[in-house]
């Protein structure tokens, strides 16, 4: 893991007043969570299961699935350290800018990496370069909020079936946007698709994520998988959710309106913010550097934002925030509003 990723206030040795630079949305109520896993205490006195089977049972009943075709792991960064490692080797292309866990798990395994910015189109007859084994991409995509059109995906990986492609969805309940839903994604003999409870429920400190697919793709998995990987309360919780959708709810209607107004607000200052379809969004500034305006943030206001310098693609000109409250968002508006000024 490089360093460079969100969340980082530790670095400021302070408690952030607000917090733009994690993609999760702590703002939602899990009173009901917290309860639930009081009571469930007792149990971390024993082992979970060695594979979280009962929770895979669930989900699978959810997603009008078998249980084969669903894989719980411990978050969604267990899921991509899982494919790295069987397909340990391959000649592996991840489309960026994104998220850099893909390309570290796959330098660990031995992959030979290398990067690519757009998908092939109609006119290059969807084909990818024959030495591609693997693909990794991000949808919506970490950093830049976008949702790759789901028609020419599905274009793409028909006409490409000896490669494998990795369709990370962990911000899927976070747009409008027509993204694969788990029953597609077992349809095809060459996908994975990775969701994330930890993002939906705003529980980062649990861990916990499903990969979905075909069922012999998921087997070469937990070939590798390490037993006890999901902890009892992490199961607890997603059984919880499960058993319980209306606890922690998002009003994505109003949650993605706010989203138009800070980035309004930020593009009224004079900052190039690219367009986004979901709830966090790229920013880039004119002049100054990313890292210095996050330290002023962090230092003068107890603002903390994401640099996003290091993802492959961008400079030391862009940064990342995720919408938090119209409180909070006029803050931290205000708060640029002051650095650019001086």
């Amino acid at each position: 893991m490089i360093k460079g990723h969100g969340d980082d206030a530790y670095r400021y040795g302070k408690k952030m007043k607000a917090n733009f630079s994690s993609n999760v949305y702590n703002k939602v109520n899990i009173e009901g969570l917290k309860a639930h896993l009081c009571k469930c205490m007792n149990e971390i006195g024993s082992y979970p299961e060695p594979e979280p089977y009962s929770l895979e049972a669930k989900l699978a009943i959810i997603k009008d699935l078998n249980s084969k075709e669903v894989c719980v792991t411990n978050g969604a960064t267990e899921a991509i350290y899982l494919i790295a490692q069987a397909f340990r080797g391959a000649d592996t292309a991840i489309l960026q800018p994104t998220f850099s866990e893909y390309a570290d798990a796959c330098l660990i395994h031995g992959h030979n990496v290398s990067s690519i910015f757009s998908l092939p189109d109609k006119k290059e007859s969807y084909l990818l370069s024959e030495e591609i084994q693997t693909l990794w991409l991000c949808n919506p995509n970490n950093p830049t909020g976008k949702v790759y059109d789901i028609d020419r995906l599905q274009m793409v990986i028909e006409h490409n079936p000896k490669v494998c492609f990795i369709i990370d969805q962990s911000y899927e309940f976070f747009t409008f946007a027509k993204t694969f839903s788990a029953k597609e994604a077992a349809s095809f003999p060459n996908l994975f698709l990775l969701h994330s409870m930890t993002k939906r429920y705003a529980i980062p400190g649990l861990r916990l994520g499903y990969i979905t697919g075909n069922p012999a793709l998921l087997q070469r998995l937990r070939n590798h998988r390490m037993p006890w990987s999901v902890n009892q309360l992490a199961i607890e919780a997603g059984l919880f959710f499960l058993d319980n959708p209306q606890e922690a709810p998002i009003n994505l209607h109003a949650y993605l309106e706010e989203t138009k107004r800070l980035r309004s607000n930020l593009k009224s200052l004079g900052i190039e913010v690219l367009e986004t379809q979901t709830h966090f969004m790229l920013a880039s500034l004119c002049k100054g550097k990313a890292s210095e305006l996050k330290d002023y943030l962090a230092k003068e206001h107890g603002i903390l934002i994401r640099d996003a310098s290091n993802f492959e693609g961008l400079d030391e000109r862009f940064f990342r925030v995720a919408t938090q409250t119209p409180k909070e968002n006029d803050l931290l508006v205000a708060a640029i509003s002051q650095w650019i000024d001086n």
